[in-house]
């Protein structure tokens, strides 16, 4: 039974388009990019594959022309016994001894064919596997040096379909088609000339359907590619659903959404059905094009040459113009049919690899794109590494905005200015969708500001390398991320060589120390995809001691404390006050009683920094931050008419940063 979807309603996150439409490689071919790239790397696994491949199909030569020797010599026209290229001395003069020479070189071309398909087998998946594992590597890195806005913009799905499908294709094509597609190439071409030495008049006939072949596959490939193109741009949307709704299962099931999500999925489906089935049907029309067209090839092979064969045993009268004369017996047509049959069926196959072709194209194309796309915020050519910070931070009318979906811009700061002392405590707070996050994610360049600068110890975090400035900043989120691991591999990220010591001892500083110990395993026990097996005040606490580990010059507390209750924040707060008073530290936060004992509030509203001062000096001011601070200890009845308004209406739009 079909579930109803609602038509039109797309998933929270789920664009229409394609979102990785402009990373396609415009320019050039990207598959022939991308060997130039890292085929390079692999030449002698290319080298040696390709010359096996190259000798193995040779071989497939040899039994159909022994075959037509035999024949003409031992079971039809007695014609003497004779071998290319072999001086007639060399060969024996007994028939028996002769015919056993034959069986002997059939066999040995067997075998010799065999050990090379072997070593054309190791070399080339070689070839293929190491050509893929570099492919997704640096796409990978590519992916994970561009700039956040990018991330925000896109599906996790939509960029694992890039890393794993699209590499994938790459590889089956490698694997497959492309080693085929040389065999073919040095089977059709020898059987060819073979042909056309053995009897150049009858070899024309099976190389006429060439030119026709060709012009078949020209015009599939033109239909073909866009279609392939639709095709992995809905298999990305798939994932990206797919993703979207496994990683959102507690919510679909809370919501009892289960049949509207299956409805959802089922239209992304069926999008690629869709795809998929328009460049189907074009496919599958060209097959039967390409047996038609190599089948008549064969068939005008047997019956000319048949023809002439009964014409010069006297079988017919008349023999055929142009096709006549003495050179060709039955060995040698049995030769040539056989010859036929393996150069023109291949063609055939030649289709296949083709199609394969241009699917691979399809995805190379993402894959070149993103290679080729420069990141929004990288590393100035002359930029400098920042060494030794003592903590001293300014921002300098500092403006950032947003682009929209629309293509336009969203003013997120405006002209925001203040100076932070090294060692100094910083609160920062207002009303949901102010811009604190954003103000905090410019100080560590995850986003570059439209205009101003942001300074750490007087120098522009422009002008000094993204590893050297994020090295001295630690970040704790407000949503806690956890690698699936140990809890021990979880507080260690990033520094690998911490000793156990070191792990437990910033474990205690975040309070995270009394539940770990607790847990089954403890320090080794397994948190589950996203830290799932743990609570969410466990989660932020492991995350806590993920950065006090890190020990940075600055410390960044991005509501740190919002997913623990008040006997655990009062931990965290305490272990934290000796980490916070050896650097100079930000602390985003609703819970104003947090950030009372900073030594500079910054007090942030739709963009623009408002209020500055301590908690009594902000207090008395009797501004936003007194109005947030009744709303914190349940003075409603003192709270001002407009801000009652403003609250009721909203005073964030949708999906806003804090």
């Amino acid at each position: 039974m079909r579930v109803e979807s609602v038509r039109g309603a797309m998933p929270p996150g789920g664009p229409d388009d394609d979102e990785f439409e402009e990373l396609r490689a415009d320019e050039g071919n990207a598959m022939v990019r991308l060997f130039d790239e890292y085929g390079r790397g692999q030449r002698l696994r290319f080298a040696v594959g390709g010359a096996a491949s190259v000798v193995s199909t040779l071989m497939e030569l040899v039994p159909a022309f022994l075959l037509g020797v035999a024949i003409d010599s031992f079971f039809s026209s007695g014609r003497p016994f004779r071998l290319p290229f072999v001086p007639e001395a060399w060969l024996p003069a007994a028939p028996l001894e002769q015919f056993l020479l034959l069986i002997g070189l059939l066999a040995g071309s067997h075998v010799l064919g065999a050990t090379l398909g072997w070593v054309n087998s190791w070399a080339w998946n070689g070839f293929s596997q190491h050509f893929q594992h570099e492919v997704r590597v640096d796409a990978y890195d590519a992916m994970q040096r561009r700039e956040l806005s990018f991330f925000d913009d896109r599906q996790t799905g939509e960029v694992m379909s890039i890393l794993n499908n699209d590499v994938n294709q790459l590889e089956g094509f490698l694997t497959n088609s492309f080693n085929q597609g040389i065999s073919i190439v040095f089977r059709v071409g020898g059987m060819g000339l073979a042909m056309l030495w053995l009897n150049w008049k009858l070899g024309i006939v099976p190389t006429l359907i060439i030119p026709a072949l060709g012009l078949a596959s020209y015009v599939f490939v033109k239909r073909i590619h866009p279609k392939y193109q639709e095709v992995r741009s809905s298999v990305g949307k798939l994932n990206s659903q797919l993703e979207n709704n496994l990683g959102g299962i507690e919510v679909v099931k809370s919501y009892t959404t289960e049949e509207v999500e299956t409805g959802r999925v089922e239209d992304s489906s069926r999008e690629y059905l869709d795809a998929q089935w328009d460049a189907i049907t074009t496919r599958i029309k060209f097959w039967p094009t390409l047996r038609l067209v190599t089948a008549a090839g064969y068939t005008a092979t047997f019956l000319i040459g048949g023809y002439w064969v009964m014409a010069e045993r006297g079988v017919v009268a008349e023999p055929l113009p142009f096709f006549n004369g003495p050179g060709l017996t039955a060995g040698l047509l049995v030769t040539f049919l056989s010859y036929s049959r393996r150069f023109v069926y291949p063609m055939r196959q030649f289709g296949q690899i083709v199609n394969d072709y241009q699917y691979a194209e399809a995805a190379g194309e993402r894959i070149v794109g993103l290679l080729d796309t420069d990141p929004g915020v990288t590393d100035a050519r002359e930029a400098v590494e920042l060494e030794t910070v003592a903590g001293r931070v300014t921002y300098d009318d500092v403006s950032f905005s947003y682009e929209t979906d629309e293509g336009g811009d969203e003013q997120v700061l405006q002209n925001v200015s203040f100076d932070v002392e090294p060692g100094e405590m910083v609160g920062l707070v207002g009303p949901t969708g102010a811009g604190k996050t954003t103000l905090m994610k410019l100080l560590m360049r995850m986003y570059d500001v439209d205009s101003g600068e942001v300074r750490v110890d007087g120098t522009d975090v422009r002008e000094v390398t993204l590893r050297s400035l994020r090295e001295h900043v630690g970040y704790v989120s407000q949503e806690p991320y956890l690698f699936y691991g140990t809890v021990k591999e979880n507080i260690a990220y990033g520094h690998p060589d911490a000793t156990d010591e070191d792990v437990e001892a910033a474990a205690k500083a975040a309070g995270a120390h009394e539940f770990v110990v607790d847990l089954k395993d403890g320090y080794e026990t397994k948190v589950g995809e996203r830290g799932v097996k743990l609570s969410g005040g466990q989660r932020q606490r492991v995350s806590i001691a993920r950065a006090v580990l890190k020990d940075p010059d600055i410390l960044i507390l991005d509501e740190a404390t919002s997913h623990v209750d008040n006997e655990t924040e009062a931990v965290i707060q305490n272990s934290l006050e000796d980490l916070i008073a050896e650097r100079t530290a930000f602390a985003i936060a609703h819970r104003l009683s947090t950030v009372r004992h900073a030594d500079t509030i910054l007090v942030m509203d739709d963009g623009e920094l408002v209020e500055q001062g301590t908690h009594d000096e902000l207090l008395r001011a009797d501004g936003l931050y007194a109005t947030l601070w009744r709303v914190q200890v349940g003075e409603v009845d003192a709270l001002p008419e407009e801000f009652l308004d403003r609250a009721a209406g909203g005073s964030a739009r949708v999906g806003d940063d804090d």
